[in-house]
């Protein structure tokens, strides 16, 4: 009898998905995508209304065979890909796959839909199919086709006016101008000094902090004091007012809500995972893939989140229902609202998935099954279950009081207090913030009226200095993303891991910081083309493929009016872009010793400082930067210090130090050492140069080192760090510092370290730089004949040999 064949993306997913269907269905993965463009130039021909080649992904291959051959023994075929424009597109493809290998046959095709894996929207799914949506196709074929478009036609354009290797992207270079654009902001900001005042006071008590807000009837304002000499006459008028308690002029007090964030979208569950758990946004997308294509449970596979790329922050009316009694049976009715709270999407055109992403059983607490959770997944569902329950909880209710305090005429603090009068949902949840931003926190005030008195403690003036503009982090870059409107749910991963492999970013810290390739990219992008990684012209065109999704505009005239502009600018620069304008030489000044100029500039292996010019007779010298310098900021005294020898390279794994330096035999590194041991050598390769070798290379070289030395121990004494090597002239002991030979007729295996220690007290001491001499006795009356032996002829002889410049020299030194 034949089946129905239902296809998902994933394996996982296929596991989970074929417990629910029993034996009326074959469940298959796809495997993700089946095909996509060709490789090559030309794969989208614009002549042609944009007919795009496609071809199959080679490691998909044999899986579209076993797809094609179950179709033709099937009763109809469900196409259950993600709910999304990827997801429709993989249906449309293996739809034509299938036709192209004539294995459909009449078959019926349905497209079904599920935002969660669940038994119940599984079967729901299947009941209400529908077919392929052509306007989502055609949405994700051209997101497809222009970012084809625009890749293959800048990237080479990168290559021949900066260097090879380099690429620029649709989406990910407006991102990269964030970056470079806030690095450019702290790069110029200028430092402000600012003095705040603050009084100790207390009253019934309790003591607490005023700052001041009014001096002498004036607002004291951030700049009011801009000086350690006033701000400290500041200090003393107001000390002067001391003697007697202050009286309180005003008394405000205040109540109000605070209200639980939404569920998550893609967006803010990426940042929240940032914040919270120290995710990345791809490792979040990867642990979330893993709770919704299904965990094993007592009840068998399940997903346990539904669909988790989605700019949606609604939830179904089922699910609203069961948060409803499960927050009323866990927390009390005192903790649920008297009706559902509905939220509103914050980004401009929410769509493809329509739910937020939420758990598909509130039920299943975290604590329940924990156990059948891998860590990551346990921290992510947590998050995911109590965000969710938070968002259909009662506000918090919070009380604020502030209180003027009079000091003397027309000088006035402020003291601010709050208390958390009913914690409502924070009694589960708190969303995390950026960048130092405070979360509810409880400061008391004493119970304050007009005119009480207050004490007055100590005056104190603090000095403050103005920050730069935070650089992005995985968090904050999201967020601009998505109020910028650049990129979709599906994309936000993608984009930030591009930028990183392409070397354009780097984060430390947890921030992002731009390399010097990226600044130089972004810099010929913004010169050149710096309409199409404008931010509102890259939104726009989201809006624009929005438009096609929704059946509001054809995919073709939206191409061509983004392809004519778009190829003349590229055709245009090609021809009157000069390289070194794109090549970013910075010139530092003149080298002292040598009186050639200094340069730093991108080299072909990064960024590195350059003393003289290819021009002049001497060839450059060249050294690297290291990962925290840029040539866009390196001055001219820190640039000569990379010539200087030893340099610094930094740490092994193992935490060892590393440097490099020039000694009597070539260049060498040195690793392991302290203020009390010299460490190990390994020389460097012909190839290496020690001005511009890298820690990676150096820690190479040191492995290989290493590897060798453990290759030629034969016996290892750890208690006394004495050790039997092998060497060239044969077996010795060592204790690192000091050698005895080991005679031909033993076993170096037979000794013990009783022995390895006598031997080393009986070798004569080391003589490094001298002649071997013969220890024999009456080895001096030996010497004293030979010398007899040598004629004055020969004496003569010798002496010619010497050259009259080697005298000079000698007389020199």
């Amino acid at each position: 009898m034949a089946k129905n064949l239902l296809i998902v993306e994933s394996p996982t997913k296929a596991r989970t998905i074929k417990k629910y269907l029993g034996r009326d269905f074959d469940v298959m993965a796809s495997n993700g995508h089946v095909r996509d463009l060709r490789p090559k130039e030309g794969a989208v021909d614009p002549d042609r209304d944009f007919q795009m080649s496609y071809e199959v992904i080679e490691k998909n291959e044999k899986r579209i065979a076993e797809i094609a051959k179950a179709v033709k023994t099937s009763e109809a075929l469900y196409l259950a890909t993600d709910p999304d424009r990827e997801g429709e597109a993989i249906s449309w493809h293996l739809t034509e796959l299938l036709r192209e290998r004539k294995a459909l046959n009449g078959t019926p095709i349905y497209r079904v839909v599920f935002h969660e894996i669940t038994e119940r929207a599984v079967n729901q799914a299947i009941t209400n199919s529908r077919d392929l949506e052509m306007n989502l196709i055609n949405a994700q074929q051209a997101r497809r086709a222009l970012d084809y478009l625009v890749g293959f036609n800048l990237s080479p354009l990168l290559w021949k006016k900066i260097r090879r290797g380099l690429s620029a992207g649709r989406v990910q270079s407006p991102a990269l101008r964030m970056i470079v654009e806030r690095e450019e902001q702290i790069e110029v900001f200028k430092r402000q000094e600012y003095w705040t005042i603050d009084a100790d006071l207390t009253a019934n008590k309790v003591d607490f902090t005023g700052k001041l807000t009014r001096y002498k009837g004036k607002k004291f304002e951030q700049f009011t004091v801009t000086d350690e000499i006033t701000a400290h006459e500041v200090q003393a008028v107001l000390r002067s007012f001391a003697k007697a308690p202050l009286p309180v002029l005003r008394v405000d007090k205040k109540e109000r809500r605070r209200n639980p964030a939404a569920p998550f979208t893609t967006s803010t569950l990426q940042q929240e995972a940032v914040r919270k758990l120290g995710f990345s946004a791809n490792k979040t997308m990867r642990v979330a893939q893993q709770l919704y294509e299904g965990i094993a449970t007592d009840a068998g596979p399940i997903g346990l989140i539904s669909y988790m790329r989605t700019d949606s922050v609604t939830l179904a009316q089922d699910a609203i229902r069961e948060l409803r009694g499960f927050i009323t049976e866990r927390y009390g009715k005192e903790r649920l609202p008297a009706t559902p709270r509905t939220f509103k999407n914050r980004s401009k055109n929410a769509q493809e998935a329509h739910e937020a992403i939420r758990p598909t059983s509130v039920l299943r607490t975290p604590d329940s099954i924990k156990a059948r959770l891998e860590k990551d997944q346990f921290r992510l569902y947590e998050l995911i279950w109590k965000r969710t329950v938070a968002s259909q909880m009662r506000h918090a209710t919070i009380n604020t009081v502030a209180v003027d305090i009079g000091c003397g005429p027309e000088n006035i603090f402020r003291a601010t207090g709050s208390t958390v009068l009913d914690l409502g949902f924070l009694s589960l949840y708190e969303e995390g913030v950026d960048d130092k931003k405070a979360s509810v926190e409880q400061r008391k005030l004493p119970d304050l009226k007009i005119d009480d008195r207050v004490n007055l403690g100590d005056i104190v003036p603090q000095q403050h200095f103005t920050e730069p503009p935070p650089r992005y982090s995985e968090a904050t870059l999201v967020r601009a993303l998505e109020d910028y409107g650049i990129g979709r749910p599906s994309t936000y991963a993608a984009i930030i891991s591009t930028l990183q492999n392409r070397d354009y970013v780097e984060i430390r810290r947890a921030r992002f910081h731009p390399t010097d390739v990226g600044r130089i990219v972004n810099k010929f992008l913004t010169n050149h083309f710096g309409q199409y990684i404008d931010y509102d012209f890259t939104a726009k065109l989201e809006d624009d493929l929005d438009s096609i999704s929704r059946g509001e505009k054809e995919w073709v005239p939206l191409m061509r009016s983004f392809w004519e502009p778009f190829k003349e600018r590229v055709k245009v620069k090609e021809t009157t872009v000069d390289r070194k304008e794109s090549d970013s030489v910075r010139e530092l000044g003149i080298d002292p010793k040598s009186g050639r100029i200094v340069t730093a500039r991108l080299g072909k292996f990064g960024p590195c400082v350059q003393i003289g010019t290819r021009e002049e007779q001497d060839k450059p010298r060249y050294a690297r930067l290291t990962p925290e310098q840029s040539i866009h900021t390196i001055q001219l005294e820190a640039a000569l210090d990379l010539f200087k020898l030893p340099r610094q390279l930094g740490e092994t794994t193992e935490g060892e130090n590393v440097s490099v330096a020039i000694g009597r035999f070539g260049p060498y590194i040195r690793y392991g050492f302290t203020p009390e041991d010299r460490g190990k050598f390994v020389s460097l390769r012909k190839e290496d140069d020690p001005y511009t070798i890298t820690l990676d290379r150096a820690i190479e070289l040191v492995v290989a080192k290493k590897q060798a030395d453990a290759e030629k121990e034969i016996r290892i004494f750890a208690q006394e760090g004495i050790k039997i090597v092998k060497g060239r002239w044969g077996p010795y002991v060592t204790n690192g510092t000091h050698n005895a030979r080991i005679s031909k007729d033993r076993d170096p295996m037979s000794i013990d370290l009783e022995e390895a220690i006598r031997l080393l007290e009986d070798a004569p001491p080391r003589r490094f730089g001298a002649k071997k001499r013969v220890a024999a006795a009456g080895s001096s009356e030996k010497k004293a004949g030979s010398k007899k032996k040598v004629s004055s002829k020969k004496k003569v002889s010798s002496k010619k040999k010497v050259s009259s410049k080697k005298k000079v020299s000698t007389q020199l030194v």
